[in-house]
């Protein structure tokens, strides 16, 4: 059974919006002024070699779907994983993925992303993607969180945990200081119904 695994680049005030750029967000691009150096450069290249799949909403599909085809092979075929590997796009308004490995989700959510979880047996990337997570969040279908957070407060933008998201209780899994400009990856899982957090140094 997969996983669901939300990995997000966020600001210190929780602004997940356009940390790469090519958006009209008047701070498009925010991420680059930042080193993550070879330790947040390895974690991002390890996680997408674990993952099975892409599942992403119409609006970051139609950007990675612009950008990654025209990218180079790279020596360690982070470019060619993109392109090959399976992607889910969850849409009512396109009508057709022509991304490679592309396919359309557009009934019930919800189901369509647990019978995923139950057909691929590594994880499912979700990246970008803010309406999508909500919904997800809302039934309880994200297993975990990876926050690349990054020293900067935004004041404004689309945030990650928006107002009217889910009651959820998280449980930190790890905190791994990477680059030297002061960015951390912090891990977390969902604390489910029935199971308390619990400090992960065991204290």
């Amino acid at each position: 059974m997969s996983k669901i695994v939300v990995s997000e680049f966020v600001s210190l005030d929780g602004v997940m919006e356009a940390p790469g750029g090519g958006d009209t967000y008047e701070h498009a691009g925010w991420a680059f002024q930042f080193s993550r150096g070879p330790d947040g450069d390895k974690f991002k290249f390890d996680e997408l070699m674990k993952a099975d799949a892409l599942l992403l909403g119409r609006v970051t599909y139609e950007g990675f779907a612009q950008a990654w085809p025209s990218m180079p092979s790279d020596e360690g075929g982070y470019a060619d994983k993109m392109n090959s590997m399976p992607k889910f796009v969850v849409s009512t308004t396109l009508e057709k993925a022509e991304w490679t490995n592309s396919t359309l989700l557009t009934g019930n959510v919800a189901q369509e992303v647990s019978e995923l979880k139950q057909q691929l047996g590594g994880d499912i990337l979700v990246n970008g993607s803010g309406d999508l997570i909500k919904t997800l969040m809302e039934h309880d279908l994200i297993d975990e969180y990876r926050l690349m957070v990054f020293p900067i407060v935004l004041g404004g933008g689309q945030r990650l945990f928006a107002d009217g998201s889910k009651l959820t209780t998280l449980r930190l899994v790890q905190a791994t200081p990477v680059g030297s400009d002061g960015v951390v990856v912090l891990t977390y899982e969902p604390v489910r119904a029935g199971k308390q957090a619990s400090d992960p140094t065991g204290a």
